[in-house]
């Protein structure tokens, strides 16, 4: 976890933030975190997103229109030196809070730039906790308790105040729940944390909304309420549900002896969310969840060592990416070695 010292100056930057934008990564931790910080602060604007692997100099822009005087940044990983530039020239501090155990020597040769993140700790203060985490610990606010939950769950962490929400939300909790994807896929607070995950495959002006109802909300039993306001929120988990029970139950299909690999195409990435189940399903096994989108590939994998396996064979493939946790990583190659891709990952795993 993060120090003292280090939350007491993310609250100083947080307090010093006038107009503050806030950009996260696309997924429910990501949001979950945004939505911490902006109720515990009462001001500022959140921003998705979506560009891979890193966060790209398009959204440099973003700032400049909002007219923002300081910028957080947070669970995205990598952080283009294109991104930083521009800031640098708009002279905006730049708070990166994440705790993936990644290179980050390049962001510290900003002057403008703070850098928090619990993997680059060292000794007993070095851990990975998802950032919701952190910005649950750093505001501990008891109303936003559920998101705090939420975003740890989405991520495969199951936080120290799971007790306290199963005795405050026992209706969003269940039985026999001992890991995070036992929440996340029988519990009724999981299926809210899906269905954040499927809200953010929207449009920006619906994730906008979703954002702003969001921000609104009490507790986790207005998530669904059939109101004006989460219209679109709804309308949108209904299209995905339905297309992700679809695409899963192909998956199932493919389940080879040490090996799950399916692939797809289409007009939904959802590839991660994909391959989480399905590890979930298939402990034993290696997953592997590929969506093509033209000449490109994005890629989820799962399993035992898989970080280590990744990186063995990535340097293989010409303008491919990947990194991520220990058991779980993300990965873009051409769609064109996709299945020599196939063939150098069965060959680490059968090894």
């Amino acid at each position: 976890m993060l120090t003292e010292k280090q939350i007491a100056e993310i609250k100083e930057h947080l307090e010093r933030a006038q107009n503050p934008i806030f950009y996260y990564d696309n997924d429910a931790d990501g949001l979950c975190s945004f939505l911490i910080l902006r109720r515990f602060l009462g001001r500022g604007k959140g921003v998705a997103i979506r560009s891979y692997p890193d966060l790209d100099a398009r959204y440099a822009r973003k700032a400049q229109e909002l007219n923002a005087d300081y910028v957080f940044i947070l669970d995205k990983p990598v952080i283009s030196s294109a991104f930083l530039d521009e800031l640098e020239k708009m002279h905006l501090p730049i708070v990166w809070i994440d705790h993936h155990d990644i290179e980050s020597d390049y962001f510290l040769k900003y002057s403008n730039a703070f850098l928090f993140n619990p993997a680059k700790n060292s000794g007993k203060d070095k851990s990975s906790e998802p950032v919701t985490y952190i910005a649950y610990k750093l505001t501990e606010r008891k109303e936003d308790l559920w998101i705090g939950l939420i975003g740890c769950i989405a991520d495969h962490y199951i936080p120290d105040f799971a007790d306290e929400f199963a005795s405050r939300y026992p209706d969003f909790w269940a039985k026999d729940l001992k890991k995070p994807f036992d929440v996340y896929f029988k519990a009724e607070i999981g299926r809210i944390a899906q269905a954040l995950n499927f809200g953010l495959k929207d449009s920006v002006t619906h994730i906008v909304q979703l954002q702003n109802f969001l921000i609104e909300c009490k507790g986790p039993n207005e998530v669904f309420l059939e109101i004006d306001t989460n219209r679109n929120f709804r309308a949108k988990y209904n299209e995905v549900r339905k297309k992700y029970d679809a695409l899963l139950e192909r998956a199932k299909k493919e389940v080879g002896e040490r090996l799950i690999f399916f692939d797809y195409s289409g007009t939904l990435s959802i590839s991660a969310d994909l391959s989480n189940e399905l590890s979930y399903l298939y402990p034993d096994k290696y997953v592997v969840v590929a969506y093509r989108n033209n000449s490109i590939t994005n890629i989820s994998l799962r399993g035992k060592k898989i970080r280590e396996i990744l990186a063995r064979i990535i340097g293989k493939f010409e303008g491919a990416s990947g990194g991520g946790h220990e058991e779980a990583v993300g990965a873009r190659i051409k769609t064109a070695d996709l299945e020599r891709f196939k063939k150098s990952l069965e060959e680490e795993i059968l090894r």
